[in-house]
């Protein structure tokens, strides 16, 4: 399997480029590597999103039958996309065919100019250790926490995406400081430049610190803020949580976020919103 950071591939039919459209759909969703893909595919086919930005997303892992899950999603689809390696997966492939882990973006415009921001503060919780068995439950890795950051562009429009997945085995601390880390690189583009940052943020951004450093960032809320958790309640003593988020800067206007919390094909339901386009863009 290739040793690249980052894979592409297009399968969209390329009239799709030029079709105008006044409004674009967007859906998050942190798939659980991909173990439930049949249903996943069907409910991505069913939303019929423009933007697909999806974490924990499998490729040449034992778990997932050695699929290239973005590629399998990306074909049925007819979508282009691309992955970022976030991790080797040491208990899940071999040194002949290694597995990885990471995020994919995918679209049904064109993909450019993606890459990756690995995250200066990383835990420590996944790296191999002599003492731990080789084996699943563990999950060895090498590797670290990341964005994935890509232009999509439309006929005239241009979105830069953020796809995140922050770190799960740390505190909100850290997790603060790599989110800070991509609202910084937001910074180098201009203010009316269209802008999404969605993924697993693994804390509640509603919180004051997250909350106040997206707003200065000038980053709105694309799923308004409810009691409606985006994972399942695994038992009475502990309920779902509120992880997954997304967030749009730029003069568009924001509709229809919600959580699709009937949705059981992962450990985190899909959240979706749609961006209006006005005639400037």
């Amino acid at each position: 399997m290739p040793a690249k950071e980052i894979i592409a591939e297009n399968f969209a039919p390329s009239q799709w480029l030029s079709w105008p459209r006044s409004s674009i759909r967007v859906v998050d969703w942190n798939i659980d590597r991909g173990l439930e893909l049949r249903s996943i595919i069907d409910f991505l086919g069913d939303a019929n999103a423009d933007i697909l930005i999806l974490q924990e997303v499998d490729l040449n892992a034992r778990r997932t039958h050695r699929l290239n899950v973005a590629q399998e999603i990306a074909r049925k689809l007819r979508l282009n996309y691309v992955f970022g390696r976030e991790f080797v997966e040491l208990t899940q492939g071999s040194n002949a065919s290694p597995a990885y882990h990471g995020q994919a973006t995918l679209s049904r415009w064109e993909i450019s100019n993606s890459r990756l921001i690995r995250f200066r503060e990383q835990s420590n919780f996944w790296k191999p250790r002599w003492y731990v068995p080789k084996l699943e439950p563990f999950q060895e890795r090498l590797g670290g926490r990341i964005a994935l950051v890509s232009e999509i562009n439309m006929s005239g429009a241009s979105i830069v995406s953020y796809n995140l997945h922050l770190e799960s085995r740390a505190n909100d601390q850290l997790r603060l400081a790599q989110l800070d880390e991509v609202l910084k690189d937001a910074r180098a583009y201009k203010p009316a430049h269209l802008m999404v940052i969605a993924g697993d943020l693994n804390l509640n951004a509603s919180d004051t610190a997250p909350a106040e450093a997206i707003s200065r960032a000038g980053f709105t809320h694309a799923v308004p803020i409810s009691r409606l958790a985006t994972t399942p309640a695994r038992h009475l003593l502990e309920p779902g949580r509120h992880i997954d988020w997304a967030f749009v800067r730029g003069p568009v206007q924001i509709d229809r976020g919600r959580v699709h919390n009937s949705i059981k094909a992962s450990d985190h339901y899909p959240i979706s919103f749609e961006i209006g386009l006005s005639s400037g863009h």
